[in-house]
């Protein structure tokens, strides 16, 4: 009777003693000259050693993928299987450490064609540097995920955004507001720069908070918020009822949101040099810039466009499409002209002094913003201004963001910029060549002796693909912008805690 095998574990594995396997057909394949040759290796103290690292090594670079198929790689970590991988493996987890859950009272608004978090700065981490980690997981990035299916976001730029208002302290101030923009399939935010879609539901949240107190009899009133992104002051007027509570019901609308709802108008004051100190950071009402494309477009090569950089409520880089319309129109997707697009907003950040390179701009994508500009249409009802395709976030803009829209109204109502020239340019409808005289019309501008000068105010048509944004603009000495104002809706969606792990 043959000896019974018996089997002992050393380091997790199992290990067989070393005695003779009896010789199967199938054994006899195995590569080797002579079966007593076979046989001498497997009895070989080298032998078994080189099998039970093998072994070990296969164990520690095996790994299982959430659908239960095998897959292999190469971890700098060493693998650690679990009991229900391997049952007879006597197994040492290292536990995760848990985390904590979290609830913050919030409240979503749609503000805008925007979507997102309205919360108290009571509520939060004393520190700003303190909030990322709660913003992130609220929203549901944290995992990188793209579809922020873990938080409340809507896995876009213009639905992952926070607004976190207070009282404020300044001197003719209602609430202070910062714009917190929570990055999609990534865990990173950016406090840069103003979102003007969401502000103009700061002025409702205040009053439905009771941040700021109606006076009696008032069908409106004007809420002065203070922006803290870009130390820059916003009026915005909204419509209060006999009790003093912010009316949303209305009859106004604005392209991108198919409900009609109460105006808000909203008024950036001063709103040049946000970020950069001037209205024209670099200068120039318009220039060219040489653009290097990313490694994954190097075909391309490198290209020149012309651009005017303007900042008035957010830092822009406005392109002169016609100047490369070529290489858009050869562009084969639509992903590879979002990242021409990119090189060129990356390019003109160098260029408006908000980063040292474009590797270093690459890393706020934020600001500046870019857009795309087209001389306009001509149609039996009139025509816009100008037409224009906005980016947010490496993405085209679904219509236009409101400060887009102060930036561009700034400088169409300056001549020499890329906006000023294409509104002036000949359009075509219908196969025929037009030449109108784009002279503002009486109606469209009005000037005014104000007591420190000559004022004018204007009212610019931006079109955009969900519509028109009319744009007041009201022009001090020197063709300075005193202020821009815009309308737009805001509903109040939902009111609670948001809960979140961090």
């Amino acid at each position: 009777m043959p000896p019974q095998r018996c089997c002992q574990v050393r380091d997790g594995l199992k290990h067989e003693p070393a005695m003779a396997r009896p010789r199967t057909k199938e054994s006899s394949h195995d590569g080797l000259r002579s079966p007593h040759r076979r046989q001498g290796m497997a009895n070989s103290p080298v032998y078994r050693l080189f099998v039970r690292s093998f072994a070990r090594h296969a164990i520690q670079t095996l790994e299982r993928d959430s659908s239960s198929s095998l897959q292999y790689s190469i971890s700098k970590q060493p693998f650690k299987p679990t009991r229900t991988e391997f049952p007879n493996m006597a197994v040492h987890e290292t536990p995760r450490p848990r985390l904590t859950c979290h609830t913050l009272p919030c409240v979503v608004m749609r503000a805008g064609t925007s979507k997102g978090l309205f919360i108290h700065k009571k509520d939060l981490p004393a520190k700003q540097s303190d909030w990322a980690p709660h913003l992130i997981s609220a929203l549901g990035s944290r995992g990188a995920d793209p579809r922020q299916i873990d938080g409340i976001g809507g896995g876009s730029s213009t639905t992952s955004k926070v607004a976190v208002v207070s009282p404020s302290r300044r001197p003719g101030i209602d609430v202070d507001f910062t714009f917190v923009q929570v990055a999609v399939g990534k865990e990173a935010v950016d406090f840069s720069g103003n979102c003007g879609n969401m502000v103009s539901g700061v002025g409702p949240f205040a009053v439905q908070e009771g941040l700021v107190m109606p006076h009696g009899g008032e069908a409106q009133m004007d809420v002065r918020i203070f922006n803290t992104n870009t130390n820059r002051t916003i009026v915005e007027t909204v419509e209060i009822d006999e009790t003093g509570s912010f009316i949303e019901d209305g009859s106004y609308t604005i392209p991108g949101v198919s409900t009609t709802g109460s105006e808000v108008r909203v008024t950036f004051v001063d709103p040049a040099g946000s970020m950069t100190g001037k209205l024209f950071p670099s200068g120039k009402r318009q220039q060219t810039l040489a653009v290097q494309p990313p490694l994954a477009m190097a075909h391309v090569g490198s290209f020149t466009v012309k651009v005017t950089l303007v900042d008035a409520s957010n830092p822009f880089v406005l392109v002169d499409a016609t100047s490369i319309a070529a290489l858009l129109q050869t562009t084969s997707s639509a992903g590879d002209k979002d990242m021409l697009v990119e090189a060129v907003r990356r390019q003109g950040a160098v260029a408006m002094g908000l980063a040292s390179s474009v590797d270093a701009a690459a890393k706020t994508r934020g600001t500046p913003k870019v857009a795309l500009v087209y001389p306009p249409v001509f149609q039996e009802k009139g025509a816009p201004d100008i037409r224009v395709q906005s980016y947010s976030m490496g993405q085209p803009h679904p219509s236009l963001q409101l400060t887009g829209a102060v930036c561009l109204a700034a400088a169409l109502s300056a001549p020499g910029t890329v906006a000023a020239e294409l509104s002036a340019r000949p359009v075509i409808e219908d196969g025929a060549l037009l030449t109108p005289q784009r002279t503002p019309s009486p109606s469209a501008e009005i000037a005014s002796a104000g007591d420190h000068g000559q004022r004018r105010e204007r009212e610019v048509v931006l079109a955009h693909s969900k519509g028109t944004i009319r744009v007041g603009v009201v022009l001090g000495d020197e063709d300075r912008v005193e202020s821009c104002m815009v309308s737009r809706t805001a509903r109040r969606l939902f009111e609670g805690k948001v809960r979140y792990y961090v």
